[in-house]
């Protein structure tokens, strides 16, 4: 016969060990602790981009375009029937300026936020009159832009630096528009009397391809960054790109010094304002000798230059400010604001 006695025995046991349990769940409650939660992931970021810059036909938007520049969970596209869905829509200015796009006001859904975008400066833009009280944020080259996103800047770099090239040449200007109006182009007119510059670009019937440019420039001991017009924090390719990264000292005219001091070390380049007169700035470069030249490279032994040319990088950038930026932000007054 099956003896049930010591079953019992256990059956109190274990409810007096549940109740034990119980009671110490309870009290571990009141002292306000709570089984920890994994944090949900956050959501991936759509940003639509309503008409790709300068072009008709947008580039390839892969769902992982954005992991290639380091930002994760944002999604690029330019399907426009997202537009009800799209967490951002971002609206390039060339194409609302010529009028190749237009705002789809009457489908806006509400409370979603729109970026206005440009990289050209102020002199270059027009119809911003009929664009405000439309969008919340700004991606720009202007440090006070929502998404700010310059054309270069120097991040820090170890190991040897790179070999200069070697110098052949004077200085070198390329470009494209030359127009008699622009102060750039009457400075080199002043110039060019007192310092050999040799010309390139379409302006010059001296067309350069993309690749040809910097091995063309690099032999040179001074490269002419000459902005197009001068304008706050608007320092292009011209500087980083033509002259830094191609290995010669970039002579500037845009903004004032310590714009230029914001971005790059204060002995990285010659700025044309240090000077009162233009033959002063000509004959203090004919007489700079090898070692006051080395010291303009003296930022390559511990930084290097890293280029931001490519939209698909600007765009995603969008996802990077995203979670910082104001939700209530209008600008009332787009003109004003980007031509302070």
């Amino acid at each position: 016969m099956l003896d049930v006695a010591p079953l019992r025995g256990v059956g109190r046991l274990g409810t007096l060990a549940g109740a034990a349990l119980l009671s110490t769940l309870w009290l571990l409650w009141q002292l306000g602790w709570a089984p920890a939660r994994v944090p949900a992931a956050p959501p991936t970021l759509t940003v639509l981009v309503w008409h790709w810059p300068f072009a008709d036909q947008p580039p390839e938007l892969s769902g992982d375009t954005c992991v290639r520049y380091g930002v994760a969970r944002c999604r690029l596209s330019t399907n426009r029937s997202l537009l009800a869905s799209a967490d951002v829509v971002v609206f390039h200015h060339r194409e609302l300026q010529s009028r190749r796009a237009r705002l789809p006001l009457a489908e806006r859904p509400r409370g979603q936020p729109w970026v206005w975008a440009s990289m050209e400066s102020p002199s270059h833009t027009r119809g911003l009159g009929r664009l405000g009280g439309i969008f919340n944020w700004v991606l720009s080259y202007r440090r006070d832009s929502d998404i700010f996103v310059p054309y270069g800047r120097l991040e820090p770099h170890a190991g040897p630096a790179p070999p200069l090239p070697p110098k052949s040449g004077t200085a070198a200007w390329v470009v494209s528009n030359l127009q008699e109006r622009q102060r750039r182009v009457q400075l080199y007119r002043q110039l060019a009397p007192h310092l050999r510059v040799d010309v390139f670009g379409r302006a010059s019937g001296r067309p350069l391809c993309a690749s040809c440019l910097l091995p063309t420039v690099a032999p040179y001991l001074f490269y002419l960054a000459f902005e197009n017009s001068q304008h706050r924090d608007y320092i292009t390719e011209k500087f980083w790109r033509n002259a830094l990264a191609a290995g010669t000292v970039p002579v500037v005219l845009g903004p004032p010094r310590a714009t230029y001091e914001a971005f790059a070390p204060a002995d990285a380049f010659v700025h044309v304002d240090d000077f009162g007169t233009v033959r002063e700035l000509a004959s203090f470069l004919v007489g700079m000798n090898q070692s006051r030249y080395r010291r303009y490279f003296a930022w390559r032994d511990r930084l290097r230059v890293r280029l931001f040319g490519d939209w698909r990088e600007r765009f995603c950038a969008i996802c990077t400010h995203y979670p910082r930026l104001p939700r209530d932000r209008v600008y009332r007054d787009l003109k004003g604001w980007f031509q302070a």
